[in-house]
């Protein structure tokens, strides 16, 4: 269990039974309810991590609710949208084994998640990763409910496939681009598991030269 939920819960509980003490067990109910549904909500299961090569893994659980081609500039991915509602697992995982090359946090709106604006307006966390030959962008997406993004690691980490790296509190979305050259292995509807399902398996000769990633975060996606 992440340990936010060990923080809610327990003051939840703490505040049940000074409710029960001073008041009337029945007032109790609602905290107590409430606090078995943050022990539950903050849940961090183990997970079988793929090891072949190439595998890029969801860094989410939820329903895959976009797959298409987007530009960067003159670079071409694929983008897959993963959208997270609030009985889904919010622990996420890095989809490849590399390093973190740049970390952008950019403050905005909170609009439900499955608008599409929502990757452009809404806040969010862009991380930049390079590994295998490869480099790929996740993006952290607050929603109408969540209000707090979570990332843990620094640039120049250096990071597993599947690796814990931070959450979103509650209703959100998770944006995957990677090499329009990949092989996508999930189509919207489908729903996946953080660290657990392949989103796509990444190709042995990337169209896109290392040269130039560094900036490109910053662009408008």
């Amino acid at each position: 269990m992440v340990r936010d939920g060990y923080f809610y819960g327990l003051a939840l509980i703490a505040a049940g039974i000074a409710v029960a003490w001073f008041a009337a067990p029945v007032w109790a109910v609602a905290p107590f309810a409430l606090a078995g549904f943050f022990l539950w909500f903050f849940r961090d299961p183990e997970r079988a991590i793929p090891d072949q090569p190439g595998a890029l893994v969801s860094p989410a659980d939820g329903k895959v609710t976009d797959v298409s081609p987007v530009s960067m500039g003159r670079e071409n991915f694929t983008r897959v949208s993963i959208f997270l509602n609030v009985f889904d697992v919010h622990v996420n995982r890095s989809p490849i084994s590399g390093i973190v090359r740049e970390v952008c946090y950019q403050r905005g709106k909170f609009m439900n998640a499955m608008n599409q604006m929502s990757a452009e307006q809404n806040e969010q966390n862009m991380v930049r990763m390079e590994g295998e030959g490869q480099t790929v962008i996740f993006k952290q997406i607050a929603g109408l409910l969540a209000r707090r993004i979570v990332f843990y690691p620094k640039v120049g980490d250096r990071l597993q496939r599947g690796q814990r790296v931070g959450l979103i509190k509650f209703g959100s979305r998770v944006d995957v681009l990677f090499d329009s050259a990949a092989t996508t292995q999930v189509k919207v509807g489908d729903r996946v598991r953080g660290g657990a399902s392949i989103l796509a398996q990444l190709a042995d000769e990337p169209q896109l030269a290392a040269a130039g990633k560094h900036s490109a975060i910053g662009r408008t996606i």
